[in-house]
C-alpha cells in the first residue's frame, strides 16, 4: 500500500478538495467496504450553508457554527485494564486486555478486547509500511532479550502500549487505516462469522453484540463498513425466527447504505428487508419501490442471497 498524502497529518493546511479526491479514489480502488480517510464525509452529511447563496457573510458564519454545535466527533480512550500469562503445551505468552471507551458522554458500551504483544507488533509492522512518515515519532515498546514474562516488564510494557494506542489514534489517517480498524475488531468478527457459518447464531449474536458499538465508533466517518456485521446479525435473527429483530437490523443497515445503491449488499438486502416487511405485516411498497429501481439501474447483483453473501465474509 502506498503512504497516504499528507492530508493524514493533523497539522497540513493543504487544499482540501484536492486531497479529499484523491484519498477516497485510493480508498475505492482498495475496498468499496474500507473507511474512506478525508474530510468530505462531514461536509455532506450535512446541507451546507453554500446551498443558498443569497445568503450573506454573517448569516454564513452563524448557520456554519449551528451545524458544527451539531457534529461531536467521536473521542476514544484506552485504557489497559489488566494483563495475564497465558500458557500453551510449549509457550507462555501475555494477553493485554484493553478497554475502549467513548469521551464526551456515558459509554455505555465500553469494549473489552484481548490482544497479544505479537498482535501489537503485527499491526505495528503492517503501519510502518503504510504510514511510516507518519508514526515515525511513535514509540512502539520493544521486546526484552530477557524477563519479559515479569511482573515488573509486564505492568511497564501495558503503560507503554496504552501510550502507544493513544498516540495511534491521535492520527487521523492512522485511526480510520485498515490496519488500525482491524487491530481492534477483526478477530471478534471473525470468530462471530465462523459462528453464523456453523449454525451457532446465538453465539454469533453474541459475539457481533460486543464488537459492533466499537466497530461503530472506529468507523462513524464510514457507515458502510458496518453493514456486513449488521446484515449477519439480520440474517441470525431471521433463523432463530425472530423477524421484528432481524428487520430493525436490517434498517440499520440500510441507513448505513444511503445513496450507496451500488453497493454490493444493497440489492440482496432490500430483498431480505421485502420478505421480513411481508412477514411482519408492515408497509413494504416504499421497499419494493426501491428495490424495483435498483433492479432497473443494475441488472445484475450477481445473484447471491444475503445469507450467501454474508457467509463469504470474514473467512480465515
Amino acid at each position: 500500500m502506498a503512504s497516504p498524502q499528507r492530508p493524514g497529518n493533523p497539522g497540513w493546511m493543504g487544499p482540501i478538495t484536492q486531497s479529499t479526491s484523491r484519498t477516497e479514489q485510493e480508498a475505492s480502488a482498495m475496498d468499496p467496504d474500507l473507511p474512506c480517510p478525508g474530510p468530505k464525509r462531514l461536509l455532506d452529511d450535512h446541507s451546507g450553508p453554500s446551498s443558498n447563496s443569497s445568503m450573506t457573510t454573517r448569516e454564513l458564519q452563524e448557520n456554519w457554527q449551528k451545524e458544527k454545535g451539531r457534529w461531536k466527533p467521536v473521542r476514544l480512550l484506552f485504557e489497559i485494564a489488566s494483563a495475564r500469562i497465558e500458557e500453551r503445551r510449549v509457550s507462555k505468552f501475555v494477553v493485554y486486555q484493553i478497554v475502549v471507551i467513548q469521551t464526551g458522554s456515558f459509554d455505555s458500551h465500553k469494549a473489552v478486547v484481548e490482544r497479544r504483544y505479537s498482535d501489537f507488533e503485527k499491526m505495528h509492522k503492517s503501519l510502518l509500511k503504510s504510514f511510516g512518515e507518519e508514526i515515525e515519532d511513535v514509540a512502539f515498546p520493544r521486546k526484552h532479550l530477557t524477563c519479559n514474562l515479569a511482573a515488573a516488564t509486564i505492568s511497564e510494557r501495558a503503560r507503554l502500549l496504552k501510550d502507544y494506542l493513544r498516540q495511534l489514534y491521535a492520527i487521523r489517517a492512522v485511526r480510520r487505516s485498515r490496519d488500525f480498524v482491524d487491530f481492534l475488531t477483526r478477530p471478534e468478527l471473525r470468530e462471530a462469522f465462523g459462528c453464523l457459518r456453523a449454525g451457532q447464531y446465538a453465539r454469533a449474536l453474541d459475539v457481533l453484540g460486543r464488537v459492533l458499538p466499537l466497530q461503530e465508533k472506529l468507523t462513524a466517518h464510514w457507515p458502510p463498513a458496518l453493514v456486513p456485521a449488521l446484515c449477519a446479525v439480520l440474517v441470525c435473527h431471521r433463523d432463530l425466527e425472530r423477524p421484528a429483530e432481524a428487520f430493525a437490523a436490517g434498517e440499520r443497515a440500510l441507513h448505513c447504505l444511503q445513496a450507496r445503491e451500488g453497493h454490493r449488499y444493497y440489492v440482496p438486502l432490500l430483498e431480505a428487508m421485502v420478505r421480513l416487511a411481508y412477514e411482519l405485516g408492515k408497509d413494504l411498497v416504499s421497499l419494493q419501490g426501491r428495490l424495483d429501481d435498483s433492479r432497473l439501474r443494475k441488472p445484475s447483483h450477481g445473484g447471491f442471497t444475503l445469507k450467501e453473501l454474508t457467509v463469504r465474509e470474514y473467512l480465515p
